[in-house]
């Protein structure tokens, strides 16, 4: 890279707010050499910098002038064997180390478990309110330098080969052999009612259920299809008059109206506690049940960081 003429254009020239202009700057500077002027100004001199960095003496010199027709001051002053920094030098060193350690800390080479760092976890609103509390509580005790960050869930293959999103909990299944899974727990499925609904107090069998309306919390994609026949085999004339993605909308209308609800158990527990909801207890429904599975790609596994954290949520549940 050539840095003759350097000198009529310091690195400390600025053009107002020009973001662009940054990048450009930085086009002009060999970021090598930032990390050869760490090592002599921590080590204190040319010749031991060179034995760290496995260069020979010369190529430090000729760094630390290429860096002198960059900055405007000569960096370092021979004293005995050794140099000693300028003022200059020593301002620039508080910048420079604290941006390469960010920039460590950032790519995570080591597998260091004390550097903090956001995972990314996709989930549908119904699952998220499930199972986030307990993975925070987890996660906050075995690595509490982690963020969580919380996505929906679109394209469930697609934001994980994609790494749009370093792990996905969702109730489908996955046939992509880049992705690896792992069932957490099964919810068993329930029927479900508002309080004081024409239903609780008649005998619970299809005949009495089959003519009321019916409401939806699963999208489409998301549904296990054999499963959702046999619930339209239970009841074959049932009109599914709302579906929602929103757990929150189809609790609240389930307590406003005469609509029922096939729901997870875990869920209803929940919503209960919100709504004026009750259970319809039909035996039809007792051997049915949904796995909630946990999705990555399996290249995560190479990363130590992300590789604890699905360990971590394995053990969880």
């Amino acid at each position: 890279m050539e840095y003759k003429n350097l000198p009529t254009k310091r690195i400390n020239e600025t053009v107002g707010d020009d973001k662009p202009q940054i990048f450009r700057t930085l086009r002009n500077i060999d970021l090598n050499l930032l990390t050869i002027f760490e090592a002599v100004y921590v080590h204190k001199g040319i010749v031991n910098a060179a034995k760290i960095l496995n260069l020979t003496p010369s190529a430090i010199s000729q760094s630390i002038q290429k860096l002198r027709a960059i900055f405007p001051d000569p960096l370092f002053i021979r004293k005995g064997q050794g140099v000693t920094p300028t003022a200059y030098a020593t301002h620039l060193h508080e910048y420079i180390s604290q941006g390469l350690e960010s920039i460590l800390g950032a790519l995570d080479l080591t597998g260091s478990y004390d550097k903090q760092r956001t995972i990314t976890i996709g989930t549908s609103p119904s699952l998220g309110v499930l199972v986030m509390p307990a993975i925070y509580q987890a996660v906050k005790q075995h690595a509490p330098q982690l963020l969580l960050r919380n996505v929906p869930v679109q394209e469930p293959e697609t934001q994980l080969a994609q790494f749009q999103t370093d792990l996905v909990i969702d109730v489908s299944s996955s046939s992509a052999r880049a992705l690896g899974q792992h069932v957490l727990y099964a919810d068993s499925l329930v029927l479900v009612c508002r309080q004081h609904h024409p239903a609780l107090g008649q005998p619970p069998t299809l005949d009495n259920l089959r003519h009321y309306e019916h409401s939806s919390f699963m999208a489409e994609g998301h549904a296990q299809n054999p499963q959702r026949q046999r619930i339209n085999d239970l009841f074959p004339e049932r009109q599914v008059s709302v579906s929602s993605y929103n757990m929150f909308t189809i609790a609240s209308l389930i307590a406003s109206s005469d609509m029922l609800c096939v729901m997870p158990l875990r869920l209803f527990h929940l919503l209960k506690k919100c709504w004026p909801l009750e259970r319809i207890p039909l035996s039809h429904l007792s051997t049915e049940s949904v796995e909630i599975s946990l999705h990555y790609n399996k290249l995560s596994l190479r990363d130590p960081v992300l590789d604890n954290v699905i360990n971590i949520i394995r053990q969880t549940f």
